[in-house]
């Protein structure tokens, strides 16, 4: 039986909650002999600052170098919204990123046939979509230097944030996207600002350039980012893998999520380079919704896409993708019997909360075990 070292890191509002939820599956799996999961725990965001002043300590982020995988909830909520801007909540999940090279991130989105109609667009656009959008995760403005405001006088400042990428970022995300489309329907879409942007013509020209010498077999198509996102709401089933920066890629994931009917829907793995030695990865797993701070507390959360990030888990780093399999088939069936939170129910749609619908999962994945 395999072993891994997951380190839980909760976070705030509601991160809390579902990742009670899918606490409770990764243990099922190691008490059935699954996979036998050492699982540690840690602070992150807002409730790391109120312990040790920062958004996440230096005995937490050792946690997170050693562990095979990251199981991440979410950060922030307003009573940090006034503390310095280098410790604020999100700062932790910044470091986590960097720090472990987790420079790829995958964020699917699928619509559930339950649920077509729960997507603010009609059915026929979004029944039976699949997308995966691939998101440069360490480079572009996010991370580039100068990163500033400076005060000009006269009551006037200026903000400063800087979009870097090098050749070399560009090239290895890609190679990710391209490798990802092999599996699926094989066809990338690249997704820039060539005509505004130099980071967008060096984009354009490193894929362009790698696809000619080692991917001819995928389909490829670059888009400019905004036309990208208007695609997305006018027919998403046109994409397969959209691969883009740290910024258009923020944008657009959120964009595919409504597509699926809500943000607490969507799972995403961060990702690492692959260990010459070990064959293993850095890797975090985390939902696309936020902290949600107005409905913490009362058991409201949907915890599906927290469930469906350890089956990205399972898939990419623990090697049970049968498993992971059997996470999306155990959502798909709760859904099916019309089992609905809050925030996916239509109309009068009774409505459970977040560990019953944990429950529900759970009690699926039993009967497929």
């Amino acid at each position: 039986m395999s072993s891994f070292n997951v380190l839980l890191l909760p976070g705030d509002g509601i991160g809390a909650e579902v990742a009670g939820e899918v606490e409770k599956i990764i243990t099922w799996f190691s008490a059935q002999g699954i996979a036998k999961f050492e699982l540690d725990r840690g602070l992150v965001g807002g409730s790391a600052y109120d312990a040790h002043g920062k958004a996440i300590s230096e005995g937490d982020m050792a946690k997170a170098q050693a562990a095979d995988a990251v199981i991440f909830g979410a950060v922030g909520g307003p009573k940090w919204d006034k503390v310095p801007y280098d410790v604020r909540p999100e700062a932790g999940l910044l470091r986590l990123r960097k720090d472990l090279g987790l420079f790829a991130n995958l964020r699917p989105a699928i619509c559930y046939p339950a649920l077509a109609d729960a997507s603010s667009l009609k059915r026929d656009v979004v029944e039976g979509l699949d997308l995966l959008i691939v998101r440069e995760l360490t480079g572009g403005v996010y991370f580039g230097e100068p990163k500033m405001i400076t005060d000009l006088g006269n009551g006037q400042k200026r903000g400063v944030d800087t979009q870097v990428y090098d050749t070399f970022e560009i090239d290895r995300i890609a190679r990710v996207a391209f490798e990802l489309a092999r599996t699926r329907r094989n066809k990338v879409s690249s997704a820039e600002k060539r005509n505004v942007m130099k980071t967008g013509v060096l984009w354009n020209e490193v894929v362009t350039r790698l696809h000619q010498e080692s991917y001819k077999d995928v389909e490829l198509e670059h888009v400019l980012a905004d036309n990208c996102a208007m695609q997305l709401v006018r027919w998403p089933k046109q994409y397969d893998v959209i691969v883009t920066d740290n910024l258009f890629g923020d944008v657009l994931s959120d964009v595919a999520a409504m597509l699926t009917g809500s943000l607490g829907m969507l799972p995403s793995a961060s990702l690492g380079a692959t260990d010459v030695k070990t064959k293993r990865r850095k890797a975090l797993y985390e939902p696309v919704h936020g902290s949600a701070p107005d409905i913490a507390g009362k058991g409201l959360a949907n915890p599906i896409a927290m469930i469906a990030s350890f089956g990205m888990a399972l898939r990419y780093s623990f090697g049970l993708g049968d498993w992971a399999d059997k996470v999306d088939q155990a959502i798909a069936r709760v859904l099916a019997k019309g089992l609905r939170t809050k925030d996916i129910a239509q109309g009068s749609e009774k409505t459970i909360g977040t560990t019953e619908m944990g429950a529900a999962i759970l009690a699926e994945l039993k009967a497929a075990a």
